[in-house]
């Protein structure tokens, strides 16, 4: 596995490189973002590990021209920077992972191996049925362009209803996998946040999305689905 490292900083740049090295890994180590860029379009790479925080050309934009180039290698960014916008706004431009400085190399390279597994796969950043939107960066929810508020489980039980669409969801799976909870037959919390999301994500508009299958669990479908 060949692995790019875009850093400045001469002493973190070398401890990245030869920490990857004796972890196994080949790398190719760039100090600055107009080098970064050129080797990333010049050759290829399992992964590269970008510092946000470069002279002339910084990090974001070394990942724009890489993007652009349609290179989809997986890409960990490394910044002193833990604003959730800073985030954001990496993640936006095509980043796979962000970690903040200071951090261990165990961390690190738990993470270099995590997205070498996953490799080019990336997970999307909005789902959406009809006009439905769900934003997963900026956890915000949308139907017909009108901004919807959410509770955190709300948000969750619609991130699982949308990522499995066209798929009836038993109540005992929803208790697991929003709650963390083995399902019990005698509590009507899962019936009060379905009701409450309904309320919120279809009493206003049309066509109804969320539907109850009697003795089986919920289901969110596309209007010709339905």
């Amino acid at each position: 596995m060949k692995i790019l490292i875009v850093e400045d900083e001469r002493k973190t740049g070398d401890y990245l490189s030869q920490g990857l090295i004796e972890a196994g890994f080949v790398t190719d180590l760039a100090r600055t973002g107009t080098d970064g860029v050129h080797h990333a379009l010049h050759a290829d790479y399992d992964l590269l590990v970008l510092d946000v925080m470069l002279p002339a050309v910084d990090g974001w934009e070394v990942l724009r021209r890489v993007r652009a180039a349609g290179k989809t290698m997986p890409v960990l960014f490394l910044t002193a920077r833990d604003q959730v916008d800073d985030r954001v706004k990496g993640l936006e431009l095509g980043a796979d992972d962000y970690l903040v400085k200071p951090f261990a190399f165990s961390e690190l390279l738990a993470r270099v191996r995590t997205l070498l597994r996953r490799g080019t796969t990336r997970e999307p950043e909005r789902l959406h049925v009809a006009d439905l939107e769900l934003d997963l960066l900026r956890r915000r929810a949308t139907r017909a362009g009108r901004r919807i508020d959410l509770t955190a489980k709300e948000f969750a039980l619609l991130e699982l209803l949308l990522r499995r669409q066209g798929e009836v969801l038993p109540r005992s799976l929803i208790a697991s996998q929003v709650w963390d909870m083995n399902f019990d037959s005698d509590t009507n919390v899962i019936e009060v946040a379905v009701r409450r999301l309904r309320a919120k994500i279809d009493d206003d508009f049309e066509p109804k999305l969320l539907h109850t299958v009697r003795g089986m669990g919920y289901v969110l479908e596309p209007p010709e689905a339905a």
